[in-house]
């Protein structure tokens, strides 16, 4: 390779990220910013290094020269590019945001040499069937490949990918986890593999052994409020008991209803409290993420949602993968990622969709068996405390997608997007999702669940104790125990003088010393 070659490129900086040295950028972002495609660089980029071995990283893939695809300038530009086509299919895995731009950048004459340079290959195949498969038609001039074996569109050790189909025409086993309408895709990082092979659907059963089932049911209802409350937490809204409760009851019914727009309105109509000064259902204009400008009232958004004219295609596209992802043996937690983060970047309602977004959640773990029926998986609980995180993890997508959408501000400082986007919102790399989300559901079962039925068995010990020494009706035990908990373990002198004012001294020592045994030193 040399400075000379079509889309390689030596640079100490590259797409505003500072390179770990001096390397040859390559594979799929050398190509988008060569010829110059309307989309984000991959959070990965692929490097060829003076080094020895491959190395991988959060932003970065290094590779030996040995790896470099042939880039030299004596080939022509079709020629060059299929070397970073199949380098990029080899180690970067599939990215069906890039190929369905590069259909746009080139043209059929253009698409159908690309695709006929080695045309039974198999990355070849892969190549032309991705672009037949986005174009939604066939490329003129080419036949039907003769071969006896199948070769697969997404690598399934780089990526999470489905069952799928075959494609006869191009004898590649089309297993894309989605349809044409709506297929993000989740990359198999260590991360991920650790947390799939710890294979937490199983082990829910074993935390929870040992616990009586009436336990387990109070637990379940006290969890349902929890996650109902943290879910309108996380929207920075601090809801009534009676509006969590419903919404919390309704969290209780997920995997019941099949998901359907219907369905999804009916949810949203179950969201909002007040009705009067929204329109529900479906947008009929723009929408956006963020804050307006105190003095001009310009829209400063974080993110920006699809288009209302694509909105009916995208959740078309998305209700049907979820009904292929809830067939497949494809991992929960990834079906649930795709699905409910899908979800949240479409943004199809003006109001409701966060806790939509996480009740899809839900719904899609008890879809593929991951919850137990009958028992809530507070996962929205485990989102509130890490609440950073996820913010962090939504803006990954949608920030770097502000540069490359173009819009204008409405008379009533709204938004209306001018060029087409609905790719954005169907070909996203959520890898960084899926590992969120992994990342709360462990701490659910480590920590939220366990905390949530140690509680409620720490709470019947102290209550059947102050049963055994008093007259004291269930709902003032109630009040002593938050009085309690308060004060660290101390009853205040004011619940003293005026609510458990019939209780001595040594009584309170006693019912302090009860306390610290069950709560203090059990919980802590």
């Amino acid at each position: 390779m040399t400075q000379s070659a079509h889309f390689s490129r030596f640079a100490p900086n590259f797409a505003g990220r500072k390179l770990p040295e001096h390397e040859f950028v390559v594979g799929y972002a050398a190509v988008i910013q060569k010829i110059g495609l309307p989309i984000p660089i991959p959070r990965r980029i692929a490097l060829i290094t003076a080094g020895s071995k491959k190395k991988v990283s959060d932003e970065f893939l290094l590779f030996p020269k040995a790896y470099a695809p042939d880039d030299k300038a004596s080939l022509d530009e079709i020629n060059a590019l299929y070397n970073h086509l199949v380098f990029a299919l080899k180690y970067e895995g599939v990215n069906l945001l890039f190929f369905s731009k590069l259909t746009s950048h080139y043209n059929l004459e253009q698409l159908t040499e690309l695709v006929s340079i080695e045309p039974s290959g198999q990355y070849s195949r892969r190549i032309w069937f991705l672009i037949e498969w986005l174009i939604g038609k066939e490329l003129p001039g080419i036949n039907d490949v003769n071969k006896k074996s199948y070769v697969l569109a997404v690598d399934p050790k780089l990526q999470f990918s489905g069952s799928g189909i075959r494609s006869p025409r191009h004898m590649v086993f089309n297993n894309l986890p989605g349809t044409i309408d709506f297929c993000p895709l989740v990359h198999r990082t260590e991360r991920l593999e650790q947390f799939v092979k710890e294979n937490f659907s199983s082990k829910r059963a074993d935390y929870l052994k040992g616990f009586r089932k009436e336990l387990l049911l109070r637990a379940s209802s006290f969890l349902l409020l929890k996650d109902s409350k943290a879910s309108f937490s996380i929207e920075g809204e601090s809801p009534k008991s009676k509006r969590a409760a419903r919404w919390g009851q309704t969290i209780g019914q997920a995997g019941i209803r099949e998901l359907s727009i219907d369905e999804l309105c009916r949810l949203q109509q179950l969201v909002i409290e007040n009705e009067r000064f929204l329109k529900l259902g479906l947008r009929t204009s723009g929408g956006f993420v963020g804050e307006h400008d105190r003095f001009s009232g310009e829209p400063l958004p974080d993110h920006i949602s699809a288009k209302p004219e694509d909105l009916k295609r995208l959740m078309n596209g998305l209700i049907e993968t979820s009904q292929l992802l809830t067939k497949d043996p494809i991992d929960a937690v990834v079906a649930a990622t795709k699905i409910a983060f899908g979800f949240v970047y479409i943004h199809p309602f003006v109001d409701g969709n966060g806790r939509i977004h996480r009740y899809i959640i839900h719904h899609l773990l008890a879809l593929k068996d991951f919850s137990q029926q009958g028992f809530i998986f507070p996962v929205s609980a485990s989102i509130l405390d890490h609440l950073r995180e996820y913010q962090q993890v939504l803006e990954g997508n949608s920030r770097p997608l502000l540069d490359f959408i173009e819009w204008k501000e409405t008379p009533d400082h709204n938004i209306e997007v001018l060029n087409d986007t609905i790719d954005f919102y169907r070909y996203m790399d959520l890898t960084p999702h899926a590992e969120f989300l992994f990342e709360c559901v462990k701490d659910t079962l480590n920590r939220i669940i366990p905390e949530e039925v140690n509680y409620l068995n720490a709470y019947d010990a102290f209550k059947q104790y102050i049963d055994s020494q008093f007259d004291m009706p269930d709902s003032l035990i109630g009040l002593l125990v938050q009085f309690l908990e308060k004060g660290n373990g101390q009853l205040s002198k004011r619940a003293r003088l005026n609510e458990f004012k019939e209780l001595n001294e040594e009584e309170v020592r006693k019912i302090e010393e009860e306390f610290a045994k069950n709560f203090l030193n059990k919980l802590s």
